[in-house]
């Protein structure tokens, strides 16, 4: 089905800083994944402090938050995006908006295919994902 949505809450946010669909679905073909329904919800910092309060009793700050409701090889799951922390983030690391952008939406995607990052060595093998990913969309 391939099924993309991006979806706004209680933000102002150009599309045009988001990585087209099609480079997401052939990243996931690539690692024998393939997606059947991913919807981006692009928010603030608040909104998204709500959310891993209320789901993951978390109150921190963060970037990226997945929910995923795979079948089998097929991935199914929403991914939850501060524009604020990516916008922090990319003045922090000195990594254009656009790039740090398309870092955090496929970081998402990457825990919906199952990859983890508690432990130092997933964390690496996730950022080596990442910048695989970046190379196909650069």
């Amino acid at each position: 089905m391939n099924a993309i949505k991006y979806m706004f809450e209680d933000i102002a946010f150009a599309k045009k800083n988001i990585q087209p669909k099609y480079k997401f679905v052939n990243f996931a073909k690539q690692k024998n994944k393939q997606i059947k329904s991913i919807s981006f919800i692009f928010c603030s910092d608040k909104y998204l402090q709500k959310i891993n309060y209320k789901y993951l009793k978390h109150g921190d700050l963060t970037d990226v938050i997945t929910f995923e409701y795979n079948e089998a090889n097929d991935l199914e799951g929403d991914v939850f995006i501060s524009i604020e922390r990516v916008e922090e983030n990319s003045k922090t690391y000195n990594v254009k908006f656009k790039e740090e952008l398309a870092r955090v939406m496929i970081h998402g995607v990457l825990h919906l295919m199952g990859y983890n990052d508690k432990k130092e060595n997933e964390k690496k093998l996730m950022r080596r994902l990442e910048n695989e990913f970046l190379k196909i969309c650069t």
